[in-house]
């Protein structure tokens, strides 16, 4: 089953490695590629890795692409003019909790606009109640 997939930009390697192994573990059919990190080990982006990263898991459905901090937005979108096919979404949304929803909803075999609209969702979503 083809399904949207999803493309994780981080400064750190580490990050997004871990937040993809938790994805995996709730949503084991996901699509996910991951870039992060610079190749000598530091913290950083790559315009060219992050346009690998996409055509490794690029789906006829379309792909989402979060990131973490302003330089992995600049090089996400310039690894997206990169590449051929552009049914790719840049979505604004908090790098956690939107790709975990999205993950949910892309494995449920959601379309592209429904699992980037439940990402952004994520953004305004509260994580303990509001005070009274």
């Amino acid at each position: 089953m083809s399904q949207v997939s999803l493309i994780l930009v981080s400064h750190s390697k580490e990050l997004v490695t871990g937040l993809k192994d938790l994805l995996l573990q709730m949503q084991p059919e996901a699509q996910i590629a991951i870039s992060g990190g610079e190749a000598d080990g530091g913290i950083g982006t790559n315009a060219f890795d992050i346009k690998d990263a996409i055509e490794s898991v690029y789906s006829e459905k379309g792909s989402v692409v979060f990131f973490d901090l302003g330089s992995a937005r600049i090089n996400s979108e310039l690894a997206i003019e990169m590449v051929e096919d552009k049914n790719i979404v840049l979505v604004d949304a908090p790098l956690v909790e939107g790709a975990f929803t999205a993950a949910i909803e892309a494995g449920f075999g959601h379309d592209l606009e429904t699992v980037v609209k439940a990402a952004e969702k994520a953004r305004d979503s509260r994580k303990m109640p509001e005070d009274n």
